[in-house]
């Protein structure tokens, strides 16, 4: 089980703070309404922190579109509802800048680019399947299943409600290692038997501007000698046409930090991982700049005439 839980709540503690916009177009009066400003928990997902916001600007539109489904974008961009905020977040870099501009529809849906979400129960099944996928990596969905249907309820409203005791009474079970399910994990010490350990870590690697959403494959946190597997080996297998090239590099960002390459597999999924049990990592392949070598006749002192 997870130990360190200083660290678990500063993550769940982690707030962004947002500038909701009504699209001009959108505007029905005379005037267009004041913007709407909400510090919403990164861990959460739009469409259960936005009904203030819905409220807010409904009253502005076109009475026909009063009861249409409410869709956001940044900087033209469709916000997928079903991705974390805080992933949604650092996958913009640094074209976002606080407070987040984000702008909000009532018309012109993009059914191409985002999934509908006519209501909460639909972010609910969303997430519940996400950590059962989640489990099924790390224990064979052995911890799910045994589940009673009021811990999958309370592990939802914990997240819904914005609730760390309530969530992590249940979440802690999934973070449990060993065949018995008991024990916490050894990843930090760099070494440790196959009982200290997920069966595979559950991630997904974004990289920005590519048409794929992201790369995932099973990936075991401990090497067949034993050895913790580590966030620097993990993008290696990810990455393989980067390691050989001098001038280029993978920086991860997950929760609005950058994760030193060392820090071991097993305590990331433990500690970074979102509610839904998936460590989510925004990858962002970037060039090294480098001094140019001096050559040996540049490096000799310059002649300097006496004339």
């Amino acid at each position: 089980m997870a130990s360190d839980r200083e660290v678990l709540r500063e993550i769940w503690e982690g707030k962004l703070p947002v500038c909701f916009q009504l699209h001009s177009e959108e505007v029905y009066a005379l005037q267009a309404p004041d913007p709407y400003y909400l510090m919403v928990p990164r861990l959460s997902y739009f469409p259960l922190v936005t009904d203030k916001v819905r409220k807010h600007f409904s009253r502005h539109i076109h009475p026909e579109k009063r009861e249409a489904e409410m869709w956001l974008d940044f900087n033209g961009q469709p916000l997928k509802w079903h991705y974390p905020i805080g992933l949604l977040f650092d996958l913009q870099g640094s074209d976002a800048s606080l407070p987040w501009n984000v702008t909000v529809h009532f018309d012109k849906f993009p059914e191409r680019e985002i999934l509908h979400c006519p209501c909460r129960e639909v972010v609910e099944s969303h997430f519940m399947s996400t950590l059962k996928e989640a489990d099924a990596l790390k224990h064979r969905g052995q911890v799910a299943s045994s589940m009673q249907k009021k811990e999958h309820n309370q592990l939802w409203l914990g997240l819904q409600h914005d609730k760390f005791d309530q969530f992590w009474s249940v979440n802690r079970r999934l973070m449990e290692v060993g065949s018995s399910g008991g024990g916490s994990s050894s990843a930090l010490s760099g070494s440790g038997d196959e009982a200290a350990f997920f069966r595979f870590v559950p991630f997904r690697c974004y990289v920005p501007n590519l048409e794929i959403p992201y790369r995932q494959r099973p990936i075991r946190p401990c090497a067949e000698d034993g050895r913790c597997r580590t966030l620097g080996d993990l993008l290696e297998e990810l990455f393989p046409e980067e390691k050989g090239q001098t001038g280029k590099e993978v920086r991860v960002v997950t929760h609005g930090v950058e994760p030193p390459k060392e820090v071991p597999l097993q305590w990331l999924s433990e500690h970074l991982s979102y509610p839904d049990n998936f460590l989510h990592l925004v990858c962002h392949v970037i060039p090294v700049k480098r001094l140019p070598s001096m050559s040996a006749s540049s490096s000799s002192p310059a002649h300097v005439s006496s004339e």
